[in-house]
């Protein structure tokens, strides 16, 4: 298949490229070429600046692809920007756990982005959850012909995240800098950079349309996770409302159901094994 992908030099897009490769697809990666990647001769590459109507129209006006994978569809212009301007047979949209109202056992169809009002808006218009509930809305009811699929992952999480926000908490415990910390007890969910990839790739040869959840198997608290750095270092976290406010503060006790993910045929592994060797890689970074 001939793929377009529109965010794959860092990240979750890496690996998602990597592994299309792997299956033998033509690439072509679009980026706004600030960042070099490692595909060599094995892709084309396309310089766009995504959230320019002018910008994405003129690299793709005419052009066809079979699938276009959009990581960076943040906002519903970031949507209505990419199918004014690529004809495509199916378009996979990165989405987030953050359309949901979070819970235990969350279900695709606890949002439904056919029933929410639509507003164009940009990325900095509403709050990072309703820009991306208004992203969804625009794809499935602007363009209710087109093959689409809308991914949502919970944190993803990798040796190769930039956001570092769970390297924060080896490193603060390493360091014995003082943490902020709301609810160390919640359950959180968590995908891997690599297997989020994976299955954006596996997503682009379905046929399947609609929404679905991404997630590892599983959940951890950040409890544990302090206690795994404590155990390996002989090291106690400094809890203080003084301290530097941690990254996934204000979470809630959530996991998302991915029945629909296995009954496609993608299974997730399980979070613990993963974060816990994760956190072993990142001690080693932080100098223990």
């Amino acid at each position: 298949m001939n793929v377009l992908v529109l965010g794959g030099t860092r990240y979750f897009g890496v690996h998602m490229v990597e592994a299309l490769l792997q299956k033998g697809h033509q690439i072509t990666i679009a980026t706004r070429g600030l960042k070099k990647d490692n595909f060599g001769n094995r892709v084309r590459r396309v310089v766009v600046e995504r959230t320019s109507p002018r910008s994405m129209a003129e690299a793709f006006c005419g052009r066809f692809f079979d699938v276009v994978c959009d990581s960076l569809a943040y906002c519903s212009n970031d949507v209505k920007y990419a199918l004014d301007s690529i004809s495509c047979k199916r378009y996979v949209m990165t989405s987030s756990a953050s359309v949901y109202d979070l819970h235990v056992d969350t279900k695709e169809g606890d949002f439904n982005p056919l029933v929410k009002p639509l507003k164009w808006c940009n990325r900095a218009d509403y709050p990072y959850d309703e820009v991306r509930r208004l992203a969804e809305c625009a794809a499935f009811q602007a363009y209710p012909s087109q093959n689409t699929i809308a991914v949502r992952f919970p944190f993803v999480i990798g040796p190769d995240d930039y956001t570092n926000r769970l390297y924060f908490y080896v490193e603060h415990i390493v360091k014995g800098i003082p943490m902020l910390i709301d609810d160390i007890d919640a359950q959180m969910g968590f995908v891997s950079s690599n297997e989020a990839g994976r299955f954006l790739a596996f997503l682009a040869e379905q046929e399947y349309t609609g929404v679905m959840n991404g997630s590892n198997s599983g959940t951890i608290s950040l409890q544990e996770i302090i206690q795994h750095v404590e155990e390996k270092t002989g090291k106690q976290a400094i809890l203080s409302n003084h301290g530097d406010n941690a990254p996934y503060n204000g979470g809630v006790d959530y996991s998302l159901n991915t029945k629909l993910a296995s009954d496609l045929g993608f299974c997730f592994s399980p979070i613990r094994p993963f974060i816990y060797d994760l956190i072993d890689r990142y001690l080693e970074l932080a100098g223990k």
